[in-house]
């Protein structure tokens, strides 16, 4: 089927050659695909006869270090460093790891790691990978965190039938920056991505992408990095709707991810599949040692992102692993929603959205305009899920999303108030707080009209979490 795919879609770019996305035939397309794709694939294998060789290991085997300076590997090169002059010897790291997931579908985790990039990618590694592929100098790379520019993902084109697709990931003001510009550059990458069609059984899932010049000239040198996600069975549902609400990922996976989540037939087995995380950085032969110790840092960060992601992504339902429960207090997410707008329909009076049936719960609050955010019951209250809005308010991520506590978001006068206030919550079960000034992650003042906090009640009528919602906020 896949072979009868490839050959209608070449077909067609025979037949229909116009010019798509920036300037570029179908063919001339399909030529950039193939050349992503046999980078990404050479990196991976690390075949001795292409030019690679293993460093030595740091002691942990989690991470492997190939290196390649072979010429046809290094053609088309810019690498300069902070004194204007080109280097005189480069060649090309790439670190690689492996690591087993279970009970995540890979077109879901696929999908997340490619429309939030932010959640384990770094802007300093970006903007040093950006460098390699245009005339300018680079500095080692340095981690930026908390430095979230605009994405925008720009499509470029994809196949008859949408299995697979590749666009233009422009990041704004995080490229390289230079003393004579008043804001760094942008960075733009060019990204392929396939199998996230969750009713294909067994298909490999890959995300790869590659820095280019904003000329996007043919020439120009394709240096892919990425992930591969390649499934070992298929025993479980892979469009299983099931997903924690930590990260609110059923609003993210389109109509299947908007079922009924009482039905828990068909998901008593489990999905098992094999990722492979590969990275690629040019790098003066000289700086070899700090950029492997970089490397290593920064493929066992984003494991440790995906981790993360992937175990808020896994189904509640354990089925039929007898010694796994669901952790207590991490309600599924539409349950979670649930329980959100009933408590406030209690203690309030009034409903909380206005949402038609074919819509869900969930997804409805995911999209409400006023910043809603949930905290949990601790002596030192953190959050622990938020709308949209939520998260452009607090200027934060997903990922990072639980390492924000409540008192952090409140200046002085907002946390006497706070807590003035906070027994109201438990005694009456709701409270209503003034206009006033509150602080995102990054520390810039946000104003809001009123906010509005309320218990959230399970279905046994037990506390389960406080619940903000801060109405017409904005950044001052």
């Amino acid at each position: 089927m896949a072979a009868l795919r490839h050959l209608r879609q070449i077909s067609q770019e025979i037949s229909q050659p116009n010019v798509t996305g920036w300037g570029r035939r179908p063919a001339a397309l399909r030529a950039l695909s193939q050349k992503l794709n046999k980078g990404f694939n050479e990196a991976v294998n690390g075949f001795a006869d292409e030019g690679w060789s293993m460093l030595e290991s740091d002691g942990v085997d989690d991470v492997t270090l190939l290196v390649n300076s072979s010429p046809s590997k290094m053609m088309g090169i810019n690498l300069s460093y902070g004194n204007g002059f080109p280097s005189m010897g480069n060649a090309i790291l790439c670190a690689k790891a492996s690591m087993l997931l279970q009970n995540v579908p890979p077109a879901i985790l696929l999908r997340f790691l490619r429309e939030h990039r932010s959640e384990w990618a770094d802007s300093g590694i970006d903007a040093y990978s950006a460098a390699a592929v245009k005339a300018g100098p680079c500095g080692l790379p340095v981690a930026r965190g908390g430095s979230f520019g605009g994405q925008v993902i720009l499509p470029l084109a994809h196949t008859i039938e949408h299995e697979e697709f590749m666009e233009v990931i422009k990041l704004e003001n995080m490229g390289h920056y230079r003393e004579d510009m008043i804001m760094p550059g942008d960075i733009f990458l060019l990204q392929l991505c396939s199998g996230v069609d969750e009713n294909a059984v067994g298909t490999c899932a890959e995300l790869t992408f590659a820095p280019i010049d904003a000329s996007f000239s043919d020439d120009a040198p394709i240096i892919p990095s990425g992930f591969r996600i390649i499934p070992l069975d298929s025993g479980m549902d892979a469009s299983s709707p099931n997903r924690t609400l930590d990260l609110a990922s059923t609003l993210e996976v389109g109509a299947a991810g908007n079922r009924s989540t009482g039905d828990n037939s068909g998901r008593n087995g489990s999905t098992k599949s094999v990722m492979t995380i590969a990275f690629q950085f040019v790098y003066e032969i000289h700086l070899q040692e700090n950029v492997a110790t970089m490397a290593r840092q920064y493929v066992r960060s984003i494991i440790a992102s995906v981790q993360r992601v992937a175990l808020a992504l896994s189904p509640s339902n354990f089925g039929s692993h007898a010694g796994f429960r669901t952790p207590p207090g991490t309600p599924e997410a539409q349950t979670l929603a649930r329980w959100i707008c009933q408590s406030y329909r209690c203690y309030l009076g009034v409903e909380l959205l206005e949402y038609e049936g074919s819509e869900s719960i969930l997804k409805t609050l995911w999209h409400h305009t006023d910043a809603v955010l949930c905290c949990s019951l601790k002596a030192l209250p953190v959050f622990t899920f938020a709308n949209q809005a939520g998260l452009d308010m607090l200027e934060t991520t997903l990922v990072a999303l639980q390492d924000i506590s409540l008192e952090k978001i409140f200046d002085d006068n907002g946390r006497k108030a706070l807590f003035a206030e906070f027994p109201q919550v438990m005694q009456q079960g709701f409270m209503c707080l003034q206009g006033g000034i509150c602080l995102s992650s990054m520390g810039r003042p946000i104003s809001y009209e009123r906010a509005v906090a309320w218990k959230v009640v399970n279905d046994e009528e037990n506390a389960h979490c406080i619940c903000f919602m801060f109405v017409n906020w904005s950044f001052v």
